[in-house]
């Protein structure tokens, strides 16, 4: 019989130690515990007074734009302002050479100075040979002559003192005075040209104070926009480089809705005291209609879009979630306005929910507060 050799006392505590490891893992393995919970970011569904905002994109144009032309031609002989001028009404823009037009206004006073001294004298003389017809010393004859030459002559100083009124305005025309207040544009002539009559556009002047922002919006909001006082619309218009918008009222809605894009025009003046907007500029517009009170809203990053419509995560007791069909009313900046699916109180996940699922479990995190400089 063969005697055991006693194992060395360092081979049997290794191998204690490795069974209990081996045990231990066993265990381990046969209890993983609850799994990880999925860090979220999320808000509360709550009520608040929401505006009803209409955005467009819309170009600024003048309140008025005049196209000055002269109503007569001859020479120019002084401008009296500069280009990019602001001009008044009535302010004289252009001098044209006033000499031929004064010339034509003393012939026609002198013509018309002769005619009326043969007219007074022909209506004397039908009034003397309407005595004379009746005591027989003229034939009818005569008198009716005397009496048509009356009339002839009345009717030449009618046209005398037509032409004398012409003569006066084309010496007014010569003086060429802005008819609206504005700002002038470029000049299309110069001192000492040849000004050409009606057609021909010596400046354009603009009305940008006030001034008008035209833009479109879906028709189907018209019933909504007739509702509400033109007054009572606030426009706002924020063009490119600008740090802060304009704020006007609506102005203008168009008669009818264009067939082709479905669409209704409309128009909102602004004051524009410091001239920010500038005819021909594009301008991002908002039109607030009203403001609903008391709408149940959630931030619109929480609604997710899918083949079944707008859903959320909605956080249940447990810190479970659970996806949730919702009716979208509508989305006004950073809210979505729900109509219907949520209560006031519950929680909705808003950062994260690209990996929920429902049941999953989630630890609701705080969102970091940006700096300002990482929020600009």
């Amino acid at each position: 019989m063969t005697a055991a050799w006693p194992l060395p006392r360092s081979v049997s505590q290794t191998s204690l130690v490795a069974a209990l490891v081996l045990v231990l893992g066993g265990c381990a393995h046969k209890d993983p515990g609850r799994p990880a919970a999925i860090p979220v970011t999320a808000a509360a569904v709550e009520r608040r007074s929401v505006p009803y905002v209409l955005t467009a994109s819309g170009t600024v144009e003048a309140m008025q734009r005049v196209s000055v032309e002269a109503q007569v031609t001859g020479q120019l002989l002084h401008i009296g302002f500069h280009e990019g001028d602001d001009v008044v009404a009535g302010q004289v823009l252009f001098e044209i050479d006033p000499r031929p037009f004064r010339a034509a206004l003393d012939q026609a006073q002198a013509v018309a100075a002769r005619d009326l001294a043969q007219a007074e004298n022909a209506a004397r003389d039908a009034a003397r040979y309407a005595e004379l017809v009746k005591q027989e010393y003229i034939t009818p004859q005569q008198y009716q002559a005397a009496v048509a030459n009356a009339a002839a002559q009345a009717a030449t100083l009618r046209a005398d003192s037509a032409a004398v009124e012409t003569a006066r305005l084309n010496l007014q025309y010569a003086t060429v005075r802005a008819p609206i207040s504005g700002r002038a544009g470029n000049l299309l002539i110069r001192e000492g040209n040849l000004v050409k009559g009606p057609g021909n556009t010596l400046v354009t002047i603009n009305q940008i104070r006030p001034i008008l922002v035209r833009f479109s919006v879906p028709g189907s909001n018209l019933p909504l926009i007739q509702r509400q006082p033109a007054k009572d619309v606030v426009v706002t218009a924020r063009v490119s480089g600008a740090t802060q918008p304009e704020t006007g009222t609506l102005a203008f809605v168009d008669n009818a809705v264009d067939t082709t894009s479905g669409a209704i025009l409309l128009k909102a003046r602004f004051e524009n005291r410091d001239g920010a907007l500038w005819p021909g500029e594009f301008a991002d517009v908002n039109m607030q209609l009203f403001v609903e009170p008391n709408a149940l809203v959630v931030p619109a990053v929480a609604v997710i879009q899918g083949q079944q419509g707008s859903s959320v995560f909605v956080i249940d007791p447990g810190d479970t979630v659970s996806s949730r069909l919702v009716k979208v009313q509508r989305v006004a900046a950073d809210l979505a306005v729900i109509e219907s699916g949520l209560r006031e109180g519950e929680r909705v996940v808003t950062d994260g929910q690209m990996r929920l699922v429902p049941g999953a479990r989630v630890e609701v995190k705080t969102p970091a507060v940006r700096s300002p400089e990482e929020a600009s």
